[in-house]
């Protein structure tokens, strides 16, 4: 990626080259939809996984009668675990290939789900052993969904190609976002521990779909020796430092923003409105559905026009902080719920170019150790988000909305300044 802003108009060769590129665009998606379809399942796996969980925390607190930052730390072991492991992930599957990191990740994580299931079910002091279950899916979580942003980036040589179905991979992670709390809340109505069990079955459909409809690009390189390859990562970031970290940046804040709104939105409805259960998982999924919708049309428009990709994100960050610090003003249910679903939109669109730049921006050989960084941020995020708004909480609503929408002006400034990438011709 360059470094600066330059408009240009496109001469006619080169609108009918494009022409030429956009039909053989096409044709490769349309041949890989059974293997997009199998990488898409993944980050829905993963998104179940943890956030099918959200709306029944308040139930989690006192059925194992805990506080609500042990609680949240429920959600945040998960994470925590991940961050350290993804940029390991991210090496080995530049070294020995995506699938053979991605297929037993995922069945470590089912492992961690069947684990916390079965303390729920069976332990009278099952909160440690739940946490170690959650900490073993927060293991196979690092070598699952970060490795599939590199492998979509190896499967497609063009750039379009590469846009267009990070955007589906991006919409059917939070595609599983909206799902997440409406069938959480569904199945803990039968049995409150249920999604910790249904988990390792998601799990289990994803390792098959990887196994028969996915075939990674043969490589004719050697894996490059350790050295090598650090001074690699070392020089792209010397080199393309100032866009990488704010990306990184940027992903993380959006994820803690995204993160400790839905953490609020499953207390504040059930404390302060009543909403329980199903009807809880409805509401939750109403940002969360709006944050799906705009990422899949994000992921549609961008395509590789960069500078795009930057206005988008700034504009989405800005709008996202400007809705959150309107609530300071009221928090009556449905007036709150429109500002989040503006927000929801806000980040929705942003992800898809904050994807996009980051894997185009980087040389494939050194591709899955950037993105693992970038994956890390992100969990940064959803590890950091509920604690703080459980810490928040017991001070004021207002400061949530404070701390919530200065992050996110600060993210947007960032972009703003940090990413300045040159226009596609």
């Amino acid at each position: 990626m360059d470094h600066i802003e330059q408009l240009s108009k496109s001469p006619p060769a080169a609108k009918k080259k494009r022409t030429k590129a956009g039909n053989k665009r096409s044709d490769e998606i349309s041949k890989q939809k059974w293997a997009i379809l199998s990488l898409s399942s993944i980050p829905l796996v993963m998104t179940l996984g943890n956030s099918m969980l959200i709306p029944i925390l308040p139930s989690m607190e006192k059925k194992l009668d805990i506080s609500s930052l042990q609680t949240s730390m429920i959600i945040t072991v998960y994470s925590v675990v991940a961050i350290f492991l993804i940029p390991i992930a991210g090496y080995l599957s530049d070294h020995i290939g995506r699938k053979k990191v991605i297929i037993p990740s995922l069945i470590i994580a089912g492992i961690g789900g069947l684990i916390s299931g079965w303390a729920a079910w069976k332990l009278d002091n099952a909160y440690w052993v739940i946490l170690a279950g959650r900490a073993l899916q927060g293991v196979g979580a690092a070598g699952a969904f970060p490795i599939v942003l590199p492998l979509v980036g190896d499967m497609f040589k063009n750039e379009d190609d590469v846009s267009v179905c990070l955007g589906l991979i991006e919409t059917s992670n939070t595609f599983g976002k909206v799902l997440s709390p409406i069938f959480g809340a569904f199945l803990a109505g039968f049995i409150w521990f249920l999604p910790f069990l249904s988990f390792p079955v998601f799990c289990a459909v994803s390792i098959v779909m990887m196994i028969f409809l996915v075939k990674s690009p043969k490589s004719s390189q050697k894996p490059v020796p350790f050295r090598d390859f650090f001074n690699g990562v070392k020089k792209t970031f010397s080199e393309k430092g100032r866009w990488l970290y704010a990306i990184f940046f940027i992903g993380g804040i959006l994820m803690l923003v995204l993160f400790g709104i839905l953490f609020y939105l499953s207390e504040i409805f059930e404390k302060e409105y009543g909403i329980k259960d199903m009807k809880k998982g409805f509401f939750l999924a109403l940002p969360l559905g709006a944050l799906c919708l705009s990422s899949f049309i994000g992921g549609k428009i961008i395509k590789k026009n960069k500078v795009l990709m930057k206005w988008l994100t700034f504009g989405g960050i800005l709008a996202a902080a400007l809705s959150i610090g309107a609530l300071w003003f009221s928090i009556k249910l449905w007036y709150m719920i429109t500002m989040f679903l503006i927000s929801g939109i806000g980040i929705g669109i942003g992800l898809p170019c904050l994807d996009t730049l980051i894997t185009d921006g980087v040389e494939k050989k050194e591709r899955g150790t950037i993105t693992s960084f970038y994956a890390s941020m992100r969990f940064i995020g959803v590890a950091a988000g509920p604690p703080i708004i459980a810490m928040l909480m017991k001070v004021s609503n207002q400061w949530i909305f404070i701390v919530m929408s200065s992050l996110s002006i600060l993210a947007a400034i960032v972009a703003l300044f940090a990413i300045k990438p040159k226009a596609q011709g």
